[in-house]
Formats: C-alpha cells, sequence, structure tokens
C-alpha cells in the first residue's frame, strides 16, 4: 500500500510559500530555521550562555540588589553581554515586535528551573508597566510577556499591581545607581491591588 500525503489546508500553504520567501532566522546565527524550531534554532539554544543563577540562592545578580531593594531571589535565564550574538534576542523582544519569542523563552525557562525552588512560595508575577507613551509607541509590554511565560509553566497568577504614573529617559547607558535614581517615583500600586495583596 502506498501512503498518500495528507492534504495541507490554507494556512500550511500560506506558512510554507512565507517561509520559501522570508524565512525565519535564528536571532543569534542567522540561520534559517527549519519546521520544528520556534524563534532560536536548536544549537543556540543548546549552546546558551545560561546563568544557572537558580541553583545559587545568594548569585551575582541577588547581590547586585542588595541594599537598594529587598530580595530574597534573584535569576536570569541567560548572561547578557551588550552586542553579543545572544543580545539579539532581548533586542527582538523589547524593540523588534517579537514579545511572543519572550513567552515562549519564560515558560523554557520556568520548565527547566520548576524543582529548584526558584517558583516556590510566589503567589504572584507582577510585570513593571511601561508608560503610556512608551506602551502606546511600542504596542505591548514585553515585560507581561515574560510574565505570561513564567505563569503558562508555574499556573502562578500575573497580577497588574502597579502601574507607571510618568515616563522616564531610556535606561540603556545609566548605571545601576543611575537606573534606581532615575526610576524613583515613576511607579505606584494600582489601588486594587492594595486591597488584593
Amino acid at each position: 500500500m502506498i501512503a498518500m500525503p495528507k492534504a495541507m489546508n490554507i494556512k500550511e500553504i500560506l506558512q510554507s510559500t512565507a517561509q520559501i520567501l522570508m524565512p525565519r532566522t535564528c536571532p543569534v546565527c542567522g540561520k534559517a530555521l527549519d519546521g520544528g524550531e520556534r524563534y532560536i534554532c536548536r544549537r543556540c539554544l543548546m549552546d546558551m550562555p545560561r546563568t544557572m543563577y537558580e541553583a545559587v540562592p545568594l548569585n551575582n545578580m541577588a547581590q547586585r540588589f542588595v541594599g537598594a531593594v529587598p530580595v530574597e531571589r534573584a535569576s536570569a535565564y541567560f548572561f547578557y553581554e551588550r552586542n553579543a550574538p545572544y543580545s539579539q534576542i532581548l533586542q527582538d523582544i523589547k524593540y523588534r515586535n517579537v514579545p511572543d519569542m519572550g513567552r515562549w523563552l519564560a515558560r523554557r525557562y520556568a520548565e527547566s528551573t520548576a524543582d529548584s525552588g526558584l517558583w516556590d512560595g510566589i503567589d504572584y508575577l507582577i510585570p513593571v508597566p511601561l508608560h503610556i507613551g512608551k506602551l502606546a509607541k511600542r504596542g505591548y509590554n514585553q515585560a507581561l510577556y515574560i510574565a505570561l511565560g513564567i505563569s503558562d509553566a508555574t499556573q502562578i497568577p500575573v497580577y497588574e499591581a502597579i502601574d507607571a504614573v510618568k515616563g522616564h529617559a531610556t535606561q540603556t547607558h545609566k548605571s545601576a545607581f543611575e537606573r534606581r535614581q532615575n526610576t524613583k517615583g515613576l511607579y505606584a500600586s494600582i489601588p486594587e491591588a492594595d486591597e488584593t495583596l
């Protein structure tokens, strides 16, 4: 008996045509993604410079917050180095209208750290909001997408409990001290959140 290929539906035909005309590429290495890859190629996912901070309670990231804000745990999926190939992931998520990649990566990270205790005792995921002007310009808040991805894996609810009450200049080239100074008075809790939290 000869197996016949299944008929493609319109969506599959359009996706295949788009992949030929404008192939999706890995933001890290620039190679075309194959049909089973989402956002980042397998090789770059395997080679990602993971922090493994979830296994070290008082890691370098947590130590940076000491004296600035109370912190119990701090972690990150991978190390960031400006202008390095992996920095393109964050550029895509934040500036190039690929927020779903942020959600996908956050879900992968939360799944990979599920047994580490990183998420234990967390009642809510509260994304840092964007000021209305920046949100209108960008069209989305990448922090919300990241929180949703973590929630997808952990079932911890996302709660938009704070509001950006005024805009601020970009923080991209500021030191940690300058960033703290730049964000004073920018955020306020939403009145309903005060009652819930």
